[in-house]
């Protein structure tokens, strides 16, 4: 199936693409570590059912070196022994932002605090944005249809050229 619309041909959808992926890029550019970032990134997107994230994420992960075990225990991060004590709970704060909807109180005091114990202000505050941001993108593809599995390493960098 072909996406229903694409967000890089409308002038107006264009450039808020743009603008979008500028928030993206200073993310990315913080002290958060990019092994959590894409980590996160992969569990917001497979909660969400956004293949065309999850194959983004997958890809940029293991290009830059990710393990395919970790990638591949990602969803029962909970149950497996290949994640650090900070990325569970970078983990749990992307499950429990993600799922605001599920739960009365969005993200618990107990996620809150191990978020907290492991990250410093800007970690913190990268964090957060970032769940925001691949929230919204998930989104984004979600409603527009974008499959994955087309994706290449560097083509997200290359968009913004």
């Amino acid at each position: 199936m072909d996406a229903r619309f694409n967000l890089f041909e409308n002038e107006l959808a264009g450039r808020f693409a743009k603008r979008f992926a500028g928030v993206g890029h200073l993310i990315q550019q913080s002290p958060l570590p990019k092994s959590t970032q894409e980590l996160v990134s992969l569990r917001a997107s497979q909660i969400n059912g956004c293949g065309h994230c999850i194959d983004m994420h997958v890809k940029e992960a293991a290009a830059a070196g990710e393990t395919a075990v970790r990638l591949h225990l990602v969803a029962a991060w909970r149950e497996s022994t290949v994640f650090t004590e900070a990325e569970r709970a970078a983990l749990a704060l992307a499950e429990e932002g993600t799922r605001l909807a599920d739960a009365h109180e969005g993200v618990s005091d107990e996620t809150w605090a191990l978020a907290r114990k492991h990250y410093d202000d800007d970690q913190l505050a990268a964090l957060i944005c970032l769940v925001a941001v691949i929230n919204a993108a998930n989104r984004l593809a979600v409603i527009v249809h974008m499959r994955g599995g087309s994706y290449e390493p560097g083509m997200f960098a290359a968009a913004l050229d």
